[in-house]
């Protein structure tokens, strides 16, 4: 199973998780944003154009711990195996650094592989059109959830051109 995500965070430097979003390829969805990140740590951006997106979906608030437990709990709700697909490396870091928590957990058993999404698959145009078109007023990019599901539509738009082209994958 796919699973596709995307992260909020602080700022470049002093990176801290403050949303996340994940999407499967059935539509099943994640949401959380943090109640225990440090304002002060966000960037001149993140104050601009993240923070005023969050608290658009309800009861997403929840401590990193709580996180932790979540995030868990919804992966170990998919079927085996899932393929986590994102990017940018820091979601990954990101994610992998919530489901471990302050105990250090290990990573959920059926997250078998990861895979980074490539310059040639985003510039492709079959990606690009079905990333673009999931973006609207009610869901503007650097909200994580809408990150994810542009990110879901964007592959499933290149994996359907690439296929109607005849491409091997």
């Amino acid at each position: 199973m796919l699973v596709f995500l995307d992260t909020e965070f602080t700022d470049f430097i002093q990176i801290d998780l403050i949303s996340i979003g994940l999407i499967a390829e059935d539509g099943r969805e994640f949401y959380a944003e943090r109640n225990d990140y440090r304002r002060e740590d966000c960037s001149s951006f993140v104050i601009a154009e993240v923070l005023p997106l969050l608290n658009r979906v309800p009861g997403a608030k929840c401590s990193s711990a709580h996180l932790s437990f979540r995030l868990r709990e919804w992966f170990a709700s998919l079927e085996k195996p899932v393929t986590l697909i994102f990017d940018y490396p820091s979601d990954w870091e990101l994610l992998a650094e919530a489901l471990r928590g302050d105990k250090l957990a290990e990573l959920p058993a059926n997250l078998s592989e990861t895979l980074l999404i490539d310059h040639e698959m985003v510039s492709n145009e079959h990606f690009k059109e079905a990333y673009e078109s999931s973006f609207g007023q009610d869901w503007p990019r650097h909200h994580a959830l809408a990150d994810a599901r542009a990110l879901r539509n964007g592959y499933m738009g290149w994996l359907v051109g690439s296929t109607s082209k005849g491409s091997n994958l």
